[in-house]
């Protein structure tokens, strides 16, 4: 959104674009700006891209390393043309780098289009490497209705200082994982993972309460009571006290009962630790002992 911070969404996008080569099924691999912010976030955005160090992947200054395989390079090389051919502007063109010493390796650097349209095969199919394309939007509802049009639906991610843009989008967006300032919205394992629409595969996302009840058979018990006699009786007990310290509490009253009957301004009230006895009034045959423990 145009009032984001916009350092620390290009900052963001870095890592979650270009982190791991962009082959991880998280990885941001479009971005909607929407009004004045496509212009800002694509000049902080340029540098950044150009300085990633691409070294082999033991190096421990390598920001990126080599991508999977030389079938899959290919592949990426084949989206980026294909991106070229259909008209979007590829500002950083990643193409035909070299690592000093590692020249037969799966080498790719950075890519970055702008002015991409939702019709590019860019935008509508993963890359699934380190591409990312930049799609302009005039305001948020253009944006959102982009995102919600997508086929898939994994996760997404809004750039605001706005806490009502936030929530609105949350809301509203058929994406399973959303994040608010956060660029791979990947929550811990005990909530659930996984997309919506051709991002989910089955009836169930992954860990969380939804695996569980993958797991689980679940019983239903329907149950009726019948009504539990309230009078004397039921509070009466046969038991002797043998001076055991109270502390207030009345033992011949069990503490169950005491949440759902009091005794009524008719009723004589008796003393806590008292053994004294009342004759019960139409007092059923069995008469049960309770103890409050």
């Amino acid at each position: 959104m145009p009032d984001a911070d916009l350092d620390n969404a290009a900052d963001a996008l870095m890592g979650a674009a270009y982190g791991s080569a962009g082959e991880r099924c998280m990885a941001i691999s479009a971005v909607v700006a929407v009004g004045e912010a496509g212009d800002k976030l694509v000049e902080r955005l340029i540098p950044k891209v150009k300085a990633l160090k691409v070294r082999d992947g033991c190096d421990p200054a390598a920001e990126m390393g080599p991508v999977v395989t030389g079938q899959h390079r290919d592949k990426i090389l084949g989206y980026i043309d294909d991106g070229v051919k259909a008209g979007a502007k590829l500002v950083v063109d990643g193409r035909g780098l070299a690592v000093p010493g590692r020249e037969k390796g799966f080498f790719l650097g950075g890519s970055l289009f702008d002015k991409v349209s939702p019709e590019m095969r860019i935008y509508k199919e993963e890359i699934f490497g380190p591409v990312l394309v930049v799609v302009r939007a005039p305001d948020f509802a253009t944006a959102l209705d982009l995102v919600n049009k997508h086929e898939f639906g994994n996760g997404t991610a809004i750039f605001t200082r706005d806490g009502a843009t936030a929530r609105e989008f949350a809301h509203r967006v058929q994406v399973g994982m959303v994040g608010v300032n956060v660029p791979i919205p990947v929550p811990m394992a005990f909530h659930s993972f996984g997309g919506w629409k051709q991002s989910l595969f089955g009836d169930h996302h992954a860990h969380g309460p939804e695996a569980v009840r993958f797991y689980t058979r679940a019983k239903a018990i329907t149950q009726r009571w019948p009504t539990t006699p309230l009078g004397p009786a039921f509070f009466d007990a046969d038991v002797e006290l043998n001076d055991r310290p109270t502390r207030g509490v009345d033992l011949r009253r069990p503490r169950f009962a005491a949440a759902f009957a009091r005794p009524t301004p008719s009723s004589p009230r008796r003393c806590p630790g008292t053994a004294a006895r009342r004759p019960a009034r139409s007092a059923p045959a069995r008469r049960d002992r309770f103890v409050a423990l």
